[in-house]
């Protein structure tokens, strides 16, 4: 029985109760944890936390007025941001903005249930709103409440999913580590060229064209803010389409088969240069966001290179250096 299949079975026909999250959790204030010294050092133990982004500021010294959260697991919630992280391990606490979360009743409310529950609620912030959340908003918010051996389910179905996650993270920091390793030539002996070299390859960029022109099937398009989301190193097919008489009308650029398309809109450096080698039989259109690269180099070996992390930093220069053909 695949995964889905079997937590559609274990959720048919569950009886809950709706009750407000004060009902179910209390908080506490932080002013008893709240670290007084700023002089962090990873030499020290104790972490210090916020519920921002951030999370773990640093680590102190200090000795008193540890949270044991080992011991007796919290929610940590920004007030403000609703930002919140499960912390079952000791700390120290950085802003009095941050509550610290715990069960009325472990038997019957399990916090890791209502951590993740949590975390499936849209955020309904107001811009320039500065009430404090939990209190005025997130404490009326109704939870579902199955039985005790229920949550422990669900609690211990996520728990897989979220170390599958943390897995996979890590082998993809991995990949990339050795992804880098292969492709960095700085100490070995071989010979460099600039990808706008004539004699190596001519970036060509595409023609502009809007939103509104994509329709469900035509001519295969490669939309640049698709590159992060739905192409790898290479790809055959594409997410998007434009009719043929676009195609001629305003003379959209086509990248064939073999053909490297780069990405060349981005907000930061990391945005920019992303490449997928296309290896359909039919071209693909190009918008004017994007470039594509021809070359008789290995289109796949040129896509791996553009995701470097060494690569990323030099990008900027390298576009720059190049003579597009618009």
């Amino acid at each position: 029985m695949s995964d889905l299949n079997y937590m559609a079975k274990f959720l048919d026909g569950i009886e809950v109760n709706w009750k407000s999250l004060g009902e179910v959790a209390g908080y506490e204030q932080p002013t008893r944890y709240l670290v007084k010294s700023k002089n962090y050092s990873d030499e020290f133990k104790t972490p210090v936390l916020t519920a921002g982004k951030t999370f773990i500021l640093g680590y102190t010294d200090e000795t008193d007025g540890i949270n044991k959260a080992s011991e007796n697991p919290v929610i940590i919630f920004d007030d403000f941001t609703t930002a919140n992280k499960w912390v079952d391990f000791d700390f120290k606490a950085k802003s009095s903005a941050m509550k610290m979360i715990t069960s009325k009743d472990e038997e019957k409310y399990l916090l890791k249930y209502v951590y993740y529950w949590l975390n499936t609620l849209p955020s309904d912030l107001v811009d320039g709103d500065h009430k404090r959340q939990w209190i005025s908003n997130y404490s009326n918010k109704t939870i579902p409440i199955p039985h005790p051996d229920i949550q422990s389910e669900i609690v211990r179905i996520l728990d897989t999913f979220t170390e599958l996650t943390a897995e996979l993270t890590a082998r993809k920091q991995q990949y990339n580590y050795y992804r880098d390793q292969l492709l960095s030539f700085e100490e070995r002996e071989v010979e460099w060229k600039s990808l706008g070299d004539p004699e190596i390859g001519e970036f060509i960029r595409g023609k502009r064209f809007v939103k509104t022109d994509m329709i469900s099937k035509g001519i295969p398009y490669i939309h640049y803010g698709q590159m992060y989301t739905h192409y790898g190193i290479w790809t055959d097919e594409s997410k998007s389409f434009v009719s043929p008489e676009l195609v001629e009308t305003k003379k959209l650029r086509t990248a064939e088969k073999g053909d490297v398309v780069f990405v060349a809109a981005g907000e930061t450096i990391e945005d920019i240069g992303m490449g997928t080698a296309w290896f359909s039989e039919e071209n693909v259109v190009i918008h004017d966001a994007c470039f594509f690269y021809k070359s008789k180099l290995n289109a796949k070996y040129i896509a791996y290179y553009t995701r470097t992390n060494f690569l990323k930093i030099k990008f900027v220069k390298v576009f720059l250096l190049v003579k597009f053909q618009l």
